[in-house]
């Protein structure tokens, strides 16, 4: 999606009913920098408030996502663009986020390691090697709770029996044994326990 085109866009509906980007922030109970972000290109508007938007502006979240008025006879195959659009948007996030949790894990398993090695090897008092142990150790347990956190929300589960694809709980999540980023959990459609793999987009 072209969001300095979308930016452009809304800042022309705005004007057109006649309001400064103080007032429409005020209405959308937000900031006016948050605005003038969204006219300028810098970024879109959260899909939580997307129709309270388009109601203010008088266009619908199609025309919002392609930057522009739609005549009837090309609204479904925009419709359709802009769908997949948002959907490789989502699957591109998701997949940012599965790399951030990856370095998160391995830079929290390498730091703690080291700080175990030299409380281990360097000639120390006893009560500082304790707390530079229990400080990896609760470092890398820390890091290991967000890194879940993060994999449990990008992406969804894809049941090895059913193929239906999902999104748990953290607490499933966490508490079920895993490999990698597989994890052994009931399904919630064929109630089937099966290793579930991490995939990227939606049934």
């Amino acid at each position: 999606m072209d969001q300095i085109k979308i930016g452009k866009f809304i800042a022309s509906c705005r004007k057109e009913e006649g309001m400064t980007q103080a007032e429409l922030a005020e209405k959308l109970g937000i900031s006016d920098r948050a605005v003038s972000k969204w006219e300028t290109g810098k970024s879109m508007p959260d899909s939580g408030i997307m129709l309270e938007l388009c109601g203010f502006l008088k266009i619908n979240v199609n025309e919002l996502l392609s930057g522009e008025r739609i005549m009837a006879e090309f609204y479904s195959k925009q419709l359709d663009e802009n769908l997949l659009a948002m959907r490789r948007e989502v699957e591109e996030r998701d997949r940012r986020a599965l790399k951030l949790e990856y370095w998160l894990g391995f830079s929290a398993v390498l730091s703690g390691s080291v700080l175990i090695l030299l409380a281990s090897f360097l000639v120390m008092p006893f009560w500082l090697r304790m707390i530079l142990s229990a400080f990896a150790l609760m470092m890398i347990l820390l890091v290991s709770f967000i890194a879940v956190g993060i994999e449990q929300k990008a992406g969804y589960y894809e049941c090895g029996c059913c193929h239906h694809r999902y999104v748990p709980s953290y607490g499933k999540v966490i508490l079920s044994m895993h490999k990698g980023r597989a994890r052994y959990m009931k399904c919630p459609v064929c109630g089937k326990r099966s290793w579930q793999k991490k995939v990227l987009g939606g049934e």
